[in-house]
C-alpha cells in the first residue's frame, strides 16, 4: 500500500499582499537544508513538529507537567525537554494559558487545498493566489505537485519562494506548473556562502541559470543582512549574475531581527547576531546604488 502524501506545515497566512500579486495565502513548510544566520523562520528548520514556549505567557500551573507521559516538562528555564518529549501534544493541550503551542502540522493535499479554497472569492477578485513559502518548501515535490493540480482545476495563481536548493531533474516536470518563482540569492561568493548558511551555492546557482534559459517566469530576490549580504563585494556579484542571465529586476528584502525572538520560543541553536532592523538610510542607499548599475530594485512597502 502506498504512503499518504503529507507535508508539515507550521502556518497558512491569510490576506497577505508582500508575497505575489494581489491578495494572497502564504503557506509555510517546516523543514530547509540551509541553516542561514540571518534566519527569519528558525521554527521552520526542522521538518517535525515542535511544542514551543512563550514564557510570558506561563502561569507556572505546571498542569502540562501532570499530563506530560514522557516527563519532558522542565520546572526552571526552557519548559520542554526537547530530548525526552514525543511531540504527543498533551501539554499543548493541558496548557489553558496559551504558554504551549504546536509549530507544525502534517497536512494532505486534499485537506490543505480545502483551507486555500476559502479564501478563493478574494484569489479572483484580487488577482491574488497561493504563495508556497518556508523553510524550502522544495523539499516537497509530491505534495506541492497535487497541491498545485488542485489550484490550476480552480485557476488560482500559485508562486514558489525557494532558495534554490533543489534537484533539477526531480523538480523540473514541476516548476513549469508555477505562474511565479521567486528565486533567492544570498551571497555570491561560495565560500561566503558556505559559511553564513551551511551549504554551497553552486547547485542555487546553476538553478537559476536553468529557470531562466527555460523560459520561466522567474524574479530574483536579495535579503539586505548587514555586514553578510550588503556589502559591495556581494553586491557587485548579484549584478553581475543579473547581467548574465539578462534579468533587470530584483526585490530587496529588509533584514528584522524577528527571527531572534522566534528561535527563543523553541530553544532553538541560532546564535544572535545583535543586528537593528535594516535602516531605510542603508535601504536607500542599496537602492541607488543598484539602480546606477541598471537595475529595477523593488522593495516591499
Amino acid at each position: 500500500m502506498n504512503k499518504p502524501v503529507t507535508a508539515p506545515i507550521f502556518d497558512v497566512q491569510r490576506f497577505s499582499i508582500h508575497d505575489g500579486p494581489g491578495i494572497r495565502s502564504v503557506i509555510f513548510f517546516k523543514g530547509c537544508n540551509l541553516s542561514c544566520a540571518w534566519c527569519q523562520n528558525p521554527e521552520s528548520q526542522e521538518v517535525s513538529p515542535v511544542v514551543s514556549f512563550y514564557a510570558n505567557r506561563c502561569e507556572e500551573s505546571f498542569a502540562c507537567a501532570e499530563v506530560c507521559p514522557q516527563n519532558a516538562i522542565e520546572r526552571q528555564g526552557f519548559r520542554i525537554n526537547y530530548e525526552s518529549c514525543n511531540n504527543c501534544m498533551a501539554c499543548v493541550e493541558a496548557c489553558s494559558f496559551g504558554a504551549l503551542r504546536t509549530v507544525g502540522n502534517n497536512y494532505s493535499p486534499e485537506g490543505l487545498f480545502a483551507k486555500l479554497l476559502l479564501d478563493l472569492p478574494y484569489y479572483k477578485s484580487s488577482g491574488g493566489g497561493v504563495t508556497f513559502s518556508g523553510g524550502e518548501p522544495t523539499l516537497y515535490p509530491k505534495f506541492i505537485d497535487q497541491v498545485l493540480n488542485f489550484c490550476h482545476s480552480d485557476k488560482i495563481h500559485t508562486t514558489l519562494e525557494t532558495c534554490g536548493t533543489y534537484s533539477r531533474k526531480r523538480w523540473q516536470p514541476i516548476l513549469g506548473k508555477f505562474d511565479l518563482i521567486y528565486f533567492d540569492l544570498k551571497i555570491i561568493d561560495e565560500t561566503r556562502h558556505k559559511s553564513a548558511t551551511g551549504a554551497s551555492n553552486k547547485q542555487i546557482l546553476a538553478n537559476a541559470r536553468d529557470l531562466v534559459a527555460c523560459g520561466l517566469n522567474v524574479e530574483f530576490r536579495l535579503p539586505l543582512v548587514p555586514g553578510y549580504t550588503d556589502d559591495e563585494e556581494n553586491l557587485a556579484g548579484v549584478v553581475a549574475l543579473l547581467e548574465e542571465l539578462g534579468q533587470t529586476r530584483l526585490h530587496l528584502l529588509s533584514y528584522h531581527n524577528m527571527g531572534e525572538t522566534k528561535s527563543d520560543i523553541i530553544n532553538g541553536p541560532q546564535k544572535k547576531l545583535g543586528l537593528s532592523a535594516y535602516s531605510p538610510e542603508r535601504l536607500a542607499h542599496v537602492r541607488e546604488w543598484l539602480t546606477d548599475k541598471g537595475i529595477e530594485v523593488l522593495t516591499e512597502d
